[in-house]
């Protein structure tokens, strides 16, 4: 698979040199498949979804459920119902966070999370538990950043019947570490408590596979896999879903409508209130079509392992540098690397890399408690994609230590 030729941006240059594109942990780029559907169905099928007879209406509503259908099967979900489509990722955690926690949580129970969660799947939980109540408790990462399943065990058992959800990240935006989501699983429902994973690393970085991991929700955004901003996906175990009320109110969410009273659709539509961004969900075809694709590629998986084992080697050697995410197995690393640099200031390292060619990710990345937990306030981040390279690396890694040099 020609990869590189399928991303037109790569193409780009940057201040005059060629585009080194280190930030797909916050964005990924798009394939040609995926822009070029973009393109067309604004053209083609630029019209409300289920609502209308007409011909437009038609075609746009059966590409969106096609987008749900994708989505379904790359997880292996067992039915559309269990899918519902949102706008990313914070929408999916808010949209449990409320519905969840408005039926099962009250004053004096406990949500548990783990320290290395992004503030989306922090501060949802933090205002579920300030109107119901309820306090958040947290499970602690080691130095090397991995979690604990023996320390969850013993949390669960010393609160046992208190805590009433556990959300965890699939791989944390920070450390890139894969976490043993499912024994996190298994333990947590030994004691009766269902857990949601942030999968927005996980779907790009590792196999999903919703029923043999039964997690109760599994959530992730579009844009990290290919597909455009402002496409997410929640999905649910149904008997949760039918259990939980509506996230908001208006049209297509509805059955009946009356002033004494409203019945609701059925799910998935039932959480789906508003017009929803059909062209971006129908383009989860393509874009998932290409993570298929990549998936089952070899050799691109050979060279991803390959890029990792390099920084992993290479980035130590620079002076002063300090890697965060260090665990105990190799392959339990995915290619992503925040990082610290003595006497240089994170923010100032990206901009002279920048001016290089090179796009990076500086600041607090989203998850202050977990720099704080490693004494910092802010990190440098290089997370790769399979359509980056050995030789991108190797030359990020030149362009490093000259950027080093100039800030000592």
């Amino acid at each position: 698979m020609d990869i590189r030729n399928e991303f037109p941006a790569l193409e780009q240059q940057a201040y005059g040199r060629p585009l080194v594109y280190f930030d797909n942990a916050a964005t990924s780029q798009r394939p040609r498949s995926v822009l070029e559907m973009q393109q067309r169905l604004g053209v083609e099928a630029n019209a409300n979804v289920h609502r209308a007879i007409h011909y437009l209406s038609g075609e746009a509503t059966e590409r969106y459920e096609a987008g749900r259908e994708a989505v379904r099967a790359f997880i292996n979900a067992p039915a559309r119902e269990n899918i519902v489509l949102t706008s990313g990722t914070t929408a999916s955690v808010n949209l449990v966070a409320t519905c969840f926690c408005a039926r099962y949580l009250r004053a004096g129970d406990r949500i548990l999370i783990s320290e290395a969660e992004h503030h989306s799947n922090i501060v949802p939980w933090q205002l579920a538990c300030e109107r119901h109540g309820a306090s958040l408790e947290v499970l602690p990462v080691d130095e090397a950043g991995e979690l604990s399943v023996e320390e969850l065990e013993r949390r669960l058992s010393a609160a046992e019947g208190c805590i009433k959800l556990l959300a965890v990240t699939h791989i944390s935006n920070i450390l890139g570490i894969v976490n043993p989501v499912a024994e996190i699983v298994a333990v947590a429902h030994k004691h009766g408590v269902p857990v949601l994973v942030d999968g927005a690393q996980g779907i790009v970085h590792a196999p999903v596979d919703v029923q043999a991991l039964d997690s109760d929700f599994y959530v992730f955004s579009g844009h990290k896999i290919y597909a455009p901003t402002g496409t997410g996906v929640l999905y649910g175990k149904r008997e949760w879903l039918e259990a939980m009320p509506p996230y908001m109110g208006g049209g297509e969410m509805v059955d009946t409508v009356t002033f004494e009273k409203t019945t609701y659709a059925p799910l998935p539509l039932k959480f789906e209130a508003g017009t929803p961004n059909f062209t971006g969900a129908a383009c989860f075809v393509p874009a998932l079509e290409c993570a298929r694709a990549i998936g089952e590629d070899p050799a691109l998986q050979d060279a991803q392992r390959a890029m990792r084992d390099y920084l992993l080697e290479e980035l130590p050697k620079i002076d002063g540098l300090r890697l965060y995410g260090t665990p105990r197995e190799k392959a339990h690393k995915i290619p992503l690397f925040s990082f610290t640099v003595e006497g240089a200031f994170p923010a100032d390292l990206a901009q002279i890399l920048d001016k290089m060619g090179f796009a990076v990710r500086s600041g607090h990345m989203c998850a202050e408690p977990l720099l704080r937990r490693f004494g910092q306030t802010s990190m440098l981040r290089a997370s790769l994609a399979p359509y980056n390279t050995l030789a991108e690396c190797e030359a990020f890694v030149k362009a490093l230590r000259r950027a080093v040099n100039m800030l000592r």
